[in-house]
């Protein structure tokens, strides 16, 4: 059987032991690209004095709000200096430090933001209007009138800019820019809840609608989410019908001999929605999680991982949580001491439950791309009350069902690319799914889809990791078929994305 582009790009772009070397390149740190965009013109609506503001009339709220929703999806939170010139850190992670993501916003227009599009300036954390015509209808007949467009006053827009991300890691690039941008989708979802707004993902849509509304060059920078914002502090009560947040694009069957160096360009142009497609029957009917099946052996040893919520209130609703986001940062060593099973079984809890924090005001039911596509693997290297081994995580049924019985240190060193991260972790999640699978359902486009909601996770794991103290790292560079030979899984079942777990060295 043929394979389609996306399954051809997934197996060209594996790092091998044998071909790593030579696919290696140095870095001309001259031809970095910026991480930053650049408007010449464009009315400035700077957001930094709201965030010190104690103004309490209804106006300066709103800005207040807004402001801290965009500093904790996307906005600086430190200066790292260099032999150049100096490194900002931002709220969601990125690979390499890249930040291949941009933020647009789109107002429908109102007293307080006039109607047009604006760019998120995060370096200044600043909008900039830079068109001012009412663009609202056409957003929603490229996204088919998803019904949350019909309600909500501003909508972001999530792009990536291809070269940040592959000057570094060329080809391989696609997936990692995926993943940094299910990050901030993460914060996006759990910012929103801490400023009274909600998030509605929309991954079906338009392509070429979307980059044209925004003036996007395609060929260095294309649209990847649409998410309409409902301000439900005006209307708490307002109910979206349901609406799938992925819809189907084209399977690929018949693509060129690409070089290396091609892949990535072209399989954005393979994942896009080209054409208004057929939508289902009753769009409403959103395909539920699979139960937990998997692994269900009568022989295979399950434990619970019910436990009590981790706490994100501190002297305010929610202050921890925003105290997390913006002190985050990724471990870069760890001690090899034991992790507890308690710090394990809460930081799963955040990850796959979010029910559990309603009464915290959390959203209980974010939106995702597909979860019932992604697998979780953890392997357990030093968590004490826990056996060494491989373990499939069950998140209906909150349990680990151990399938492998072994300590593999030496081959988590091995296949995350000798980072010492793999070897001293005391536990390391790993995020899979069935190609093929997701390709049968959503065509070449489910390969986004995926990546996004691993990234999603991803961050909820790093997230709760840092409240907990607990070290964490995402690593989006392995060695693609020993991570599957690790975690005995079919060599067709993807691998993509790893997080590491540990004590902070």
């Amino acid at each position: 059987m043929v394979d389609s582009f996306a399954q051809h790009y997934h197996q060209r772009t594996k790092y091998d032991p044998q071909t790593i070397a030579a696919k290696s390149q140095g870095l001309d740190w001259s031809r970095q690209p910026s991480p930053y965009k650049e408007y010449k013109i464009g009315t400035v609506y700077d957001l930094k004095p709201y965030l010190q503001s104690t103004k309490q009339d209804a106006n300066n709220h709103w800005w207040q709000r807004l402001s801290l929703f965009l500093l904790c999806s996307y906005g600086l939170t430190a200066r790292i200096q260099t032999m150049g010139d100096p490194m900002y850190l931002r709220a969601a992670p990125s690979a390499g430090g890249l930040y291949p993501a941009e933020i647009y916003l789109v107002s429908r227009g109102n007293n307080l933001l006039p109607a047009g599009l604006y760019n998120y300036q995060v370096k200044d954390h600043t909008l900039i209007h830079f068109w001012a015509n009412d663009v609202w209808q056409n957003i929603q007949v490229a996204c088919f009138m998803h019904p949350a467009l019909m309600v909500a006053d501003i909508t972001l827009i999530t792009t990536a800019v291809f070269n940040r991300s592959a000057w570094r890691y060329q080809d391989r690039a696609y997936r990692r820019i995926f993943l940094d941008t299910g990050h901030l989708l993460a914060n996006i979802e759990l910012s929103g809840s801490m400023n009274g707004f909600r998030p509605y993902l929309i991954g079906g849509f338009i392509d070429r609608a979307i980059n044209d509304l925004l003036y996007l060059n395609p060929d260095l920078e294309g649209a990847v989410s649409v998410i309409p914002c409902i301000d439900i502090n005006a209307d708490p009560d307002r109910v979206i019908p349901a609406f799938p947040s992925a819809l189907p694009a084209r399977t690929n069957l018949e693509y060129p001999n690409l070089a290396d160096g091609e892949l990535l360009k072209y399989c954005h142009e393979m994942t896009e929605i080209t054409q208004f497609r057929q939508l289902p029957a009753n769009p409403g009917d959103v395909d539920p999680v699979p139960l937990d099946d998997k692994y269900n052996f009568p022989f295979c040893l399950k434990i619970s991982t019910a436990t009590d919520p981790i706490d994100w209130q501190d002297n305010l609703p929610l202050s921890g949580l925003e105290d997390t986001i913006l002190k985050r940062r990724s471990t870069r060593a760890y001690t090899g001491a034991e992790l507890t099973i308690d710090e394990l079984y809460a930081i799963l809890d955040f990850t796959y439950q979010p029910a559990h924090y309603s009464d915290q005001h959390l959203d209980p039911h974010p939106d995702y791309f597909d979860l019932g596509l992604i697998e979780t693997f953890i392997v357990v290297s030093s968590v004490r009350g826990l056996e060494e081994g491989c373990y499939y995580y069950a998140p209906r049924a909150q349990e680990l069902r151990q399938i492998r019985f072994k300590n593999f240190r030496q081959e988590l060193h091995y296949l995350c690319l000798g980072q010492e991260l793999g070897r001293d972790a005391g536990a390391v999640i790993f995020h899979t799914a069935d190609l093929k699978k997701a390709i049968l359902k959503y065509g070449d486009r489910a390969y986004r889809y995926l990546h996004l909601d691993a990234g999603h996770l991803g961050q909820r794991l790093n997230l709760a990791a840092i409240r907990l103290d607990v070290g964490v790292s995402g690593i989006a560079g392995f060695f693609d078929d020993q991570v599957n030979e690790v975690l005995g899984i079919p060599e067709d079942e993807a691998v993509l994305y790893v997080t590491t777990l540990g004590r902070p060295a």
